[in-house]
């Protein structure tokens, strides 16, 4: 077969037959270089596509893998629609129904509930909030049993604090499936520590890029750092330019540092700089900064008592 029939995406790349009447061509499974007619011909024909395959194959994956994301993983908040802080401090997941809810509207329905006397309810789904530890075990056990991935993710963690690592695997592995992006951070680091499966390299690398490729910055910014350290520093400031772009307080520092070396230009600094503090502007409110300053009285309070 010819250079030029092998790139004609008309025709086997195996054999050369048309796509004409019933014969229907289909992309090779790794790549969109050529199609085959059968599954035969792309078997015989493997060894003389395998490098050309590789190398588009790779390419693919880098455009899906430093395509900038819409937003953080951890999306906006359901009620009031700003995008959640990537400082976990600063919001609740509720055990009801898995919701992420910002500090902001968590308070500000705390207030109206109190304001009001009215029974403490979750501020998305109103189901009332239990009043002892067996009552909020049964809601996140109930989530877990529905298969809900951020229950499942969490019931993961929950294994992996007790050290049965190999239920943690089992959870986040059905989570990510699901599409949970933080499972397959998760299982990045199990991976990566031989924790409940065997150190592997390679999946906890995978895994690592599927959460930065579902806007974890936190992922993308590892990545950076791994690329950095095996020299390969143009890849690794891509990365941490995207992750700033979420507002990522360390992909900044490394971006800097960065600069300093010689390896980012200023006009890329600045840029970063600018999109990384759109970021952070964006997930604020009155209403959050509110809530801010009430439960930092209240920690300090707390801590008083102590």
């Amino acid at each position: 077969m010819s250079e030029d029939s092998m790139s004609n995406k008309s025709v086997c790349a195996a054999c050369g037959i048309a796509e004409v009447d019933d014969i229907k061509l289909k992309e090779c499974s790794s790549c969109d270089l050529v199609r085959y007619c059968s599954d035969e011909c792309q078997k015989n024909h493997a060894s003389h596509h395998e490098q050309a395959c590789k190398k588009r194959a790779a390419e693919l994956r880098d455009e899906i893998l430093f395509k900038q994301p819409e937003s953080s993983h951890l999306g906006d908040c359901p009620i009031c629609c700003l995008p959640i802080p990537l400082d976990l401090d600063k919001s609740i997941i509720m055990l009801c129904c898995s919701k992420m809810i910002c500090d902001g509207c968590n308070y500000a329905n705390e207030i109206r509930e109190a304001e009001a006397s009215l029974q403490n309810k979750c501020p998305f789904c109103r189901t009332p909030i239990p009043s002892t530890d067996e009552g909020f075990e049964k809601q996140r056990m109930k989530r877990v049993e529905a298969n809900d991935p951020v229950a499942m993710r969490r019931e993961g963690v929950v294994q992996y604090k007790k050290g049965d690592y190999s239920s943690a695997i089992e959870y986040c592995s059905k989570a990510a499936e699901l599409g949970n992006v933080e499972a397959n951070f998760k299982l990045a680091l199990l991976y990566h520590n031989g924790q409940g499966v065997e150190k592997d390299s390679e999946m906890a690398m995978h895994h690592l890029e599927e959460a930065a490729i579902g806007g974890h910055p936190t992922a993308r910014y590892n990545l950076g750092v791994h690329e950095w350290i095996n020299d390969n520093n143009e890849r690794a400031v891509k990365h941490w330019i995207i992750a700033a772009t979420q507002g990522h307080d360390l992909s900044i520092e490394a971006l800097m540092s960065a600069f300093k070396k010689g390896f980012v230009s200023k006009d890329d600094l600045a840029t970063a700089l600018r999109a990384h503090q759109a970021a952070v502007d964006a997930t604020k409110s009155s209403q959050r900064e509110a809530a801010e300053e009430y439960y930092r009285i209240e920690d300090n309070s707390n801590t008083e008592d102590c």
